[in-house]
């Protein structure tokens, strides 16, 4: 009887799995919960703290006591930012170029990466080495800037577009799921039915292949999002600067002289620091609202890379 108490005990400690279930909360864990606990808060504090700033009266931001909480809670700063057409029209603008970025490199990165995991594409090895190169090395800035005038796109939406829709890693990343997650029993079943390499992949692939595609498309997004060198260096027109570059344009011009980017037509009345916060709140908020639905995917990516084939 007492030796088969001790076998429920035993068993009770081993999980379904075969590892030890955690009954004893160690020094350890509570050292790894805390560095974990510092990392989040270095992420959420700063936030907090903008979010707070903007919201503050210009008197209690210039005195340096807000923190985490508003003092004088007003709205001004933002009632400024949609009163000022170019912000509003810059994240418009924003938004439209990041789908149409984020559509067409989804689209260049699939012809590239389905024939790539193909053994029977002859000379596969050799177009993966030159579709490889990019990512280990660049022509540079000025050969770059003088290629987009050769092509006529300097100062256009597409200069901030095509040059990017080609990502060697995801690429690579894409290649790794279909050789690893699409059985080849599913595509020679379809060639005996009679169907095409086309409909192989739009009507097997892609379907079976969701998980990669939404993660690849956060990637494309939030890179096109929240670049802006591009932008810095191929735009002059102030129509087609994205959100990104108008908001560094904005923290850039809040010099010690307290001048601000905005036009006349918006009233401001908030400090530059009330009001730079409040651009940032503003140019954040919608990655924030998305992240969160799709962050599983951005987990599901990380680890589909981790094992590169």
């Amino acid at each position: 009887m007492a030796k088969r108490k001790e076998e429920m005990i035993r068993g009770a400690e081993i999980s379904s799995d075969g590892n030890r279930a955690i009954n004893k909360f160690r020094i350890g864990d509570a050292l790894m919960m805390l560095v974990l606990v510092i990392l989040c808060l270095t992420c959420v504090l700063p936030f907090i703290h903008l979010a707070a700033k903007s919201i503050s009266s210009n008197s209690a931001v210039m005195a340096k006591s807000v923190f985490l909480w508003p003092k004088g809670l007003t709205f001004d700063a933002y009632a400024s930012l949609f009163r000022d057409g170019s912000m509003v029209r810059s994240m418009i603008y924003s938004v439209w170029a990041t789908m149409i970025f984020t559509l067409l490199g989804m689209i260049a990165c699939t012809c590239a990466a389905y024939p790539l995991s193909k053994k029977r594409l002859k000379g596969r090895m050799f177009f993966t080495f030159v579709l490889m190169l990019p990512m280990y090395f660049g022509a540079g800035l000025i050969p770059s800037y003088l290629l987009m005038k050769d092509l006529h796109l300097l100062d256009t939406m597409w200069v901030l577009i095509l040059p990017l829709i080609y990502s060697p890693y995801n690429m690579l990343i894409m290649k790794t799921f279909f050789q690893s997650s699409i059985p080849d029993s599913l595509e020679e079943s379809a060639f005996l039915d009679g169907a095409t390499n086309i409909q192989i992949l739009f009507k097997i692939v892609l379907p079976l292949s969701k998980p990669i595609l939404a993660t690849l498309s956060l990637f494309y997004a939030v890179g096109r999002w929240n670049a802006y060198a591009d932008n810095k260096y191929y735009i002059k027109t102030d129509t087609l600067k994205m959100i990104q570059y108008k908001l560094y344009q904005m923290v850039a011009s809040a010099t010690e002289a307290q001048t601000t980017t905005l036009s006349e037509a918006a009233a401001v009345t908030s400090t530059p620091e009330v009001l730079q916060a409040a651009s940032i709140m503003f140019v954040t908020i919608p990655i924030i609202c998305i992240y969160p639905f799709l962050q599983k995917y951005f987990v599901k990516g990380v680890m589909i890379g981790a094992v590169k084939g």
